[in-house]
Formats: C-alpha cells, sequence, structure tokens
C-alpha cells in the first residue's frame, strides 16, 4: 500500500475555512452557529480590552491558527485565545496560546467529542498553555476552566458567576451571563 504523504503547515495555510493538523491530516472544523460564535466574540473583546490594559500579548479571535510541535499536532485553532509572543505578520503564530477557549458547537456532544476535546486540551497543556476554558452554551456547567497544573478537577462556573483564567491572565475576569446575548427578540423583530 503506498504511503500517504503527510500534510504540512503550509498545505494548512491554503486551506479554505477552518482548520487544523492533527496526526499529519488537515482536519476541517464546519462554521458554527450563533450562541458559539456570539459567546467567542465576547471573550475576545473582553480578551482585548484586557491586552490593552496590561499591554502584554494579544487577545486571538478565531479561526488564527498556532503552530506547534507535538508529535501527533502541528497546530491549534481555537475559538478564542490570547498569545503573547512576536506577532507573526500573515503567518501563523509560532507556539501555544497561554489561554485557549474552546466554545462547544452542536457536533461537540456525546462520548467521541468528550473523548475528542479531552486530547485536544491535553495537546494544548503539551504544547505549554496554561489554562483552557470549555464553554458550552447549553449546559448549566457554562465554563470549565482546566489548568495545566491540574487537568484532572476543572473548575466550574455557572450563569451568575465570574469566570477567571488564572494563573494564565492575572486579574483577568469575565461574567458568565456575558457570554449570552443580553436581549431576545421576539419572532415579530421586537427587542
Amino acid at each position: 500500500m503506498p504511503k500517504v504523504k503527510e500534510a504540512t503547515l503550509d498545505d494548512l495555510m491554503k486551506e479554505p475555512g477552518k482548520a487544523e493538523l492533527v496526526g499529519g491530516e488537515i482536519v476541517r472544523m464546519p462554521p458554527t452557529g450563533f450562541l458559539p460564535g456570539f459567546a467567542a466574540m465576547e471573550i475576545v473583546t473582553s480578551l482585548r480590552a484586557y491586552a490593552r490594559k496590561v499591554r502584554n500579548g494579544y487577545a486571538v479571535g478565531d479561526n488564527v491558527g498556532f503552530a506547534v510541535d507535538l508529535p501527533g499536532r502541528k497546530s491549534f485553532s481555537p475559538d478564542a485565545a490570547y498569545y503573547v509572543g512576536p506577532h507573526s505578520g500573515m503567518k501563523f503564530l509560532e507556539g501555544a496560546p497561554v489561554f485557549a477557549v474552546e466554545v462547544r458547537s452542536d457536533g461537540d456532544y456525546g462520548k467521541k467529542a468528550e473523548q475528542q476535546m479531552a486530547r485536544k486540551r491535553a495537546d494544548y497543556f503539551a504544547a505549554g498553555t496554561l489554562v483552557v476554558w470549555d464553554v458550552d452554551m447549553l449546559g448549566v456547567e457554562v465554563v470549565r476552566v482546566y489548568r495545566a497544573s491540574d487537568p484532572g478537577h476543572p473548575t466550574i462556573y455557572r450563569r451568575g458567576d465570574v469566570a477567571e483564567a488564572e494563573p494564565a491572565l492575572p486579574g483577568w475576569r469575565m461574567p458568565v451571563e456575558d457570554l449570552f446575548p443580553y436581549y431576545v427578540q421576539s419572532e415579530g423583530g421586537d427587542a
């Protein structure tokens, strides 16, 4: 059987849409729905304010690639992130973010999805990420904060709580309620 050529970061850069390089293959990620997209945008907005305040690092939005060098993974593309290091111009950022956010979409539920998410968190930590948020817009436990120092015991935040990303982002806080739309339109379109 002929050996299949492993994809490279250069191949990934040419890939349309959101994707990551895992196990030598380009893994495409489907577009997401409103709630996960809204939550990711709110997190990036809050991170941007933090970056401007501390003047150390960058708030990074969805679909930005992070090049890493792990045995089974060569990139990440989190829904939101915070990166401390030199910017890379038009190329992928070099190395892992200190803080990464994965907001669950429709396909991110069930036993297989949980296993994939756990492997991805382990990869983040192996690459140097300090904190990973697992954001579940449909669950009661909305934000699970996993830390590299104790990855098996997440801190849980619910609506009404204020979540954090210590030790990656000292002093940064975000109300869980901010992850949700602030008004609901009726079917007629009125607010």
